[in-house]
């Protein structure tokens, strides 16, 4: 061919074509063949040649694509875009430890082993093993929950909004159930308390103001048709200033008095005394039982540092009808839940080893100083990986610990801050795509022209495969 000779198809080059039956029998296919099987490959490979048709077609087909390799190589990356899964593990650098976007809690390598025994062998998950009868599967978790809150019974669902959900549409359906105003929370995804009542056939009865409630409002607002007093934590927001609320111990005499039950909605759900390792006060469900609420319901995906599920603790006669009702069936957990919180459960059985081994609080309470020496070896390497279009600082940060639980709550920190220079054609919203683009994407956090990698949630074993990564970052666009 001369130089000066089109390399293009002519309008008939559609002929040229090759079949599919030819392709798969092609060296080049033999590999995609084994990996992914004949149905995806040949759903893949005449995808490709519908797009050469329309090329050649359209007068604008080079040969060189029609060239076996050449076939096999496009499809092959059709093949890893269609089979790459939409659940890929992150490196979290938000500074977030809680990141609902991103599975809240880490399980600890006790879950996690517990978890793949559930899956690859049967588990005596509703067998009796001393009497060789049919089980309840809350067995697996009411012990150790009562023995840890002083709680006569428990049970689990999928999570605490569940569990709140459960709870009212057991004791309160077609009745009235009291809150304070100032405790009608909004929890993420703009899913509200009073709609959980509404779904759970329950009326709300808002009593005091959003910053003061007396126990006289809630005496007076009591009725023939008062089912609950549900006391709700505000795990996710404080208010402060001229405040008044009433103390549960104080509720809990109430409801004694006139016969209702008191439950709590305790959301981020401790199970410690938190300040033992340093950080903020947040009240344990120890506590609630011991100022004798009937019904304490919370989450095991939060401070607790398990799986997603919600937990309901309390009086055993209304633990017994929550587990009765046909919609405890529906809320119920997997064997792989119960795996892992058992297991979770197990660690606080050793209070004075949680910080080491629960991963949610061993990250809430890593040292600055580990964070800040972290960040002075990984700043070189990352200005390496970007090149001269970005400057990477270190910095303090604060963390936060996400999930709603202990707003108020900054955990000093250390980081990364990594700024574009003026006039090399940088962008900080291409790096930042390009990062979340990544085989294990970087999810940091973009704000004030700068894009901010919190170290906090980045393990001291990650750090090279972080780095390695970045570079094949498209830095200069050329390769998006």
């Amino acid at each position: 061919m001369s130089a000066g000779e089109s390399h293009e198809l002519p309008p008939g080059g559609v002929t040229e074509i090759p079949s599919v039956d030819r392709l798969l029998k092609a060296q080049a296919f033999r590999r995609l063949l084994a990996q992914h099987g004949r149905t995806q490959v040949t759903t893949a490979v005449r995808g490709q040649l519908q797009l050469l048709r329309r090329a050649a077609l359209a007068e604008n087909l080079d040969r060189a694509r029609l060239a076996e390799d050449a076939i096999a190589t496009a499809v092959e990356a059709t093949l890893a875009q269609l089979t790459r899964p939409v659940l890929q593990p992150v490196f979290n650098l938000t500074g977030t430890v809680l990141h609902t976007g991103l599975g809240r809690a880490l399980l600890p390598e006790a879950a996690v082993r517990a978890v793949v025994q559930a899956l690859t062998a049967p588990v005596s998950l509703e067998l009796d093993l001393q009497t060789g009868r049919r089980g309840e599967r809350d067995s697996v978790i009411e012990k150790p929950l009562c023995s840890l809150t002083g709680a006569q019974a428990a049970t689990v669902v999928n999570n605490n909004a569940a569990a709140v959900l459960l709870m009212l549409s057991v004791l309160a359906s077609r009745r009235e159930v009291i809150v304070s105003r100032g405790e009608l929370i909004e929890i993420g995804g703009s899913f509200r308390l009073p709609d959980i009542m509404r779904r759970a056939g329950a009326k709300l009865v808002e009593v005091g103001t959003t910053n003061r409630t007396h126990l006289a409002d809630y005496a007076g607002a009591v009725s023939a048709r008062t089912a609950v007093l549900l006391k709700v934590h505000t795990s996710n927001y404080a208010i402060s200033g001229f405040t008044s609320s009433v103390p549960l111990a104080e509720l809990v005499q109430l409801g004694r008095e006139r016969g209702i039950t008191v439950a709590v909605d305790l959301g981020s759900g401790s199970l410690v005394d938190l300040r033992r390792w340093q950080l903020p006060a947040e009240p344990t469900v120890q506590e609630a039982i011991a100022a004798g609420a009937d019904l304490v319901a919370f989450s095991a995906d939060k401070l607790l540092g398990g799986p997603q599920a919600g937990l309901l603790v309390g009086r055993a006669d209304l633990i017994g009808k929550l587990r009765a009702d046909p919609l405890k069936r529906a809320l119920r957990v997997s064997k792989l839940t119960l795996a892992a919180l058992e297991a979770v459960l197990a660690l606080y059985r050793a209070p004075e080893h949680l910080g080491e081994h629960l991963t949610t609080l061993r990250l809430l309470t890593r040292p600055p100083a580990q964070m800040q020496a972290q960040a002075a070896r990984l700043r070189p390497l990352v200005q390496r990986a970007l090149g001269k279009l970005y400057d990477v600082g270190e910095t303090s940060l604060f963390s936060r610990v996400g999930s709603g639980a202990l707003p108020l709550a900054q955990l000093p920190s250390h980081g990364l801050a990594i700024r574009a220079l003026r006039g090399r054609g940088a962008s900080l919203a291409r790096l930042e795509e390009a990062m979340r683009a990544l085989a294990r994407p970087v999810i940091g956090r973009l704000a004030d022209r700068t894009l901010w990698l919190d170290l906090r949630c980045l393990e001291p074993g990650d750090e090279a495969a972080f780095v390695e990564q970045l570079g094949v970052l498209p830095i200069d666009g050329s390769r998006r």
